[in-house]
């Protein structure tokens, strides 16, 4: 069917009704505390679990509102075809909605990043072009390069050029992840009724830190924003691009969408630091992640010890560790 000249297979009021649809799955993670990998000394630390979310990922959300708002101004065409670069889980969020809204996408990836991302963007339909790494590595060099070859496609007439790292709809899909947080912590969830002391998340293009940010220095303004880079690659701080391991984050260059306001801290932490944190966090507390999440816990046990006891500690489990089982991740444990 068309929907103001739209084509999607969806039926009529689906856009309105997008509960009652696939896409309509997309978010209510759970928030769930930290019990093991952590010291009673320290503040609370909670996770929001966004493996949960259909693909997996936190790029869910992000995809979601790109699409939709893509079609809804008329930018994606009834007969276009979404293109994008992406180091995976973007790619497989975008597969996702496409598949479900019967849009042709083509995704430019890379070898550095997971078979099972790759796998998975295939499996829903997706073009798939990879593009070779430097030894299976994230570097600033791998992503011009992917940006490139995606910006080239793009030119095709009829494409949509989904372009994540300067789309402002990407930072709009994560408002929903900031009102979850707010009301998970100041509801009745599993922080019901404490403060946000400070909500800590890694930075690849920017959007979701961006997004989060804006949400709840409205609605919780105390709360300290704190942005995680890796050590490797740490430019956000002032230092030089580097490659490491990180899936998803550290593109090597400051994002575009990027301001010093948007964190009160940065935080660096390594590659290595980062697969020990997901290790653990599979082992000691049930929660099987990706490389950025540990990360991201690396960074929140930091700033729990200085807090200390009696303040919570937000931050995101970005992604499901399905998507790495095949990477040194978890392949040799």
């Amino acid at each position: 069917m068309k929907k103001n000249g739209m084509r999607v297979t969806l039926r009529e009021d689906a856009m309105k009704d997008e509960e009652l649809t696939v896409v309509g799955s997309v978010g209510g993670t759970p928030l769930v505390e930290l019990t093991r990998v952590i010291s009673p000394s320290h503040a609370r630390v909670l996770v929001k679990v966004e493996g949960q979310n259909p693909t997996g990922s936190m790029k869910d959300r992000m995809a979601w509102s790109v699409i939709r708002h893509a079609l809804e101004d008329g930018r994606l065409q009834p007969s276009g075809t979404v293109v994008e670069y992406t180091g995976g889980s973007t790619g497989t969020s975008l597969a996702f909605v496409c598949a479900a809204l019967g849009v042709p996408i083509t995704i430019v990836t890379s070898d550095a990043f997971s078979q099972e991302k790759r796998d998975h963007m295939r499996a829903l339909g997706a073009e798939v072009i990879e593009l070779a790494s430097d030894d299976g590595r994230t570097t600033k060099e791998l992503i011009r390069r992917m940006i490139a070859k995606a910006e080239e496609m793009a030119s095709a007439p009829g494409a949509f050029f989904v372009d994540q790292f300067n789309n402002p709809d990407a930072a709009a899909g994560y408002a929903s992840l900031a009102e979850e947080i707010l009301d998970g912590c100041h509801g009745r969830g599993t922080g019901a009724g404490v403060p946000i002391d400070a909500f800590v998340q890694s930075v690849g293009t920017a959007q979701c830190i961006r997004g989060v940010a804006q949400v709840l220095r409205q609605r919780s303004p105390e709360t300290r924003i704190v942005a995680v880079e890796p050590a490797e690659s740490a430019v956000l701080s002032g230092g030089d691009p580097g490659a490491h391991d990180i899936e998803g984050v550290g593109p090597g260059f400051v994002p575009p969408l990027w301001t010093p306001s948007l964190a009160d801290e940065i935080v660096a932490v390594s590659s290595a630091e980062a697969k020990q944190m997901t290790r653990e966090l599979a082992k000691k507390e049930g929660l099987c992640a990706g490389t950025s999440s540990g990360a991201n816990v690396v960074a929140a046990l930091r700033l729990a010890e200085r807090l200390g006891p009696g303040r919570t500690v937000v931050t995101v489990l970005c992604d499901s560790g399905l998507k790495y089982l095949s990477t040194d991740l978890y392949s040799s444990r």
